[in-house]
């Protein structure tokens, strides 16, 4: 039998608990995002973009389209649209330094799909937790918890990526592996597109048969997603608690599906000896320092070393599955579960373009925070 708990507080320190609900991440660039799966909306706030910035609904919308339901076999037949509308913030297409409003409305909730889940606690879900947090929940596609959610992180994240793209950095993800099925490293074209974003074309062949067979199995299927960020400039991140691969990590993490996070050779260090993990330097042709390797990620001490940074994230399978599964209820009853609706059965290929928006929003904070190190940068805002 399980206990819930709850916390009795003053009103007064209950008041300033419920508005840490941790729905909002940076500090000069700042995203808060809002909304349900089964909702009006889904939606972002980003605060802190500087002006001047081109931005148009269309640059946020070629994000959006690349997380949208209901595109391939591989993904949730919900048809959402996804499209999204700029509140505010924006002038004649610029940015005006003020913040930024963005809205995507739910077209296309089947609510009555979860009505049999209303009392019991799906297996691999947030369900049971947020029940002992709040007191109750929204069970209608699991509400803030839902892969719905990430919607206003992409839409926020597409700013960020303009942003960084002005200042020549280029971020891009792919789909390293597939349950046991790995890409080619020797052969991989990040050009490439398929429905399960995999740059080698072999392995998305097979990748596609063994999803196919999940499928029909009424099962799922997890995977490794690869993220890479070039034309990183060098110090960028704190020394201490907010590093740059500490932040990285703790916003990959915070993907609901997301289980694992790794900086360049990640737990395969524990392996190596220092002659084979440190990463040698040399002077380029350019007067440079440059590296031989890249064990690192591009990250040392928690600040960019120029090199090209690195971040691996372990993605759970699907835990809306088609077959029968054991669980309790919340009168405390073990009870067996067929879960009903329309279900990815992967997650990681819409999650993709997810991991490119959290790590645009942590290097896009970080960077105007590196903006104060020194007082000679200061110096350049007033040109003395």
């Amino acid at each position: 039998m399980y206990t819930k708990v709850h916390i009795h507080a003053p009103e007064e320190i209950q008041e300033k608990i419920h508005n840490m609900s941790g729905s909002s991440y940076g500090q000069l660039f700042r995203v808060t995002t809002w909304g349900e799966s089964h909702g009006q909306g889904i939606g972002a706030v980003v605060d802190g973009c500087p002006a001047g910035l081109s931005l148009s609904e269309e640059d946020i919308q070629v994000y959006l389209d690349r997380r949208r339901p209901g595109t391939s076999r591989f993904t949730t037949a919900r048809q959402e649209a996804d499209r999204v509308r700029i509140m505010s913030g924006i002038f004649d297409r610029r940015t005006t330094g003020t913040p930024i409003s963005l809205v995507i409305e739910n077209t296309n909730q089947h609510s009555g799909d979860y009505g049999n889940i209303a009392h019991t606690y799906r297996p691999g879900h947030a369900d049971f937790g947020y029940d002992s947090k709040y007191g109750f929940r929204d069970y209608r596609g699991g509400g803030r918890s839902s892969g719905r959610e990430t919607a206003g992180r992409v839409a926020a994240g597409a700013i960020a990526l303009k942003l960084l793209s002005e200042l020549g950095i280029s971020i891009r993800a792919y789909v390293s592996s597939i349950g046991d099925i790995e890409i080619n490293r020797e052969s991989m074209d990040l050009g490439i597109t398929n429905a399960l974003c995999m740059p080698d074309i072999d392995a998305y062949e097979r990748a596609s048969e063994y999803l196919d067979k999940l499928r029909s199995e009424g099962d799922s299927s997890g995977a490794v997603i690869e993220c890479v960020v070039d034309g990183m400039p060098t110090g960028v991140g704190e020394p201490v608690f907010d590093k740059l691969d500490a932040e990285l990590a703790k916003a990959v993490m915070s993907i609901g599906a997301v289980k694992g996070v790794e900086i360049g050779d990640g737990f395969s260090v524990s392996r190596m000896r220092g002659s084979e993990n440190n990463d040698s330097m040399y002077m380029g042709a350019d007067g440079g320092v440059n590296f031989r390797t890249n064990h690192s990620g591009g990250v040392l001490g928690g600040i960019s070393n120029g090199n090209r940074v690195f971040i691996r994230a372990a993605v759970k399978p699907t835990p809306s599955i088609y077959k029968c599964q054991h669980t309790v209820n919340d009168t405390g009853e073990d009870v067996d579960i067929e879960i009903e609706g329309r279900h990815d059965p992967i997650i990681a290929p819409r999650a993709v373009v997810v991991v490119e928006a959290m790590t645009a929003i942590v290097i896009a904070d970080l960077m105007m925070r590196s903006c104060t190190d020194t007082v000679d940068k200061l110096k350049l805002i007033t040109g003395k």
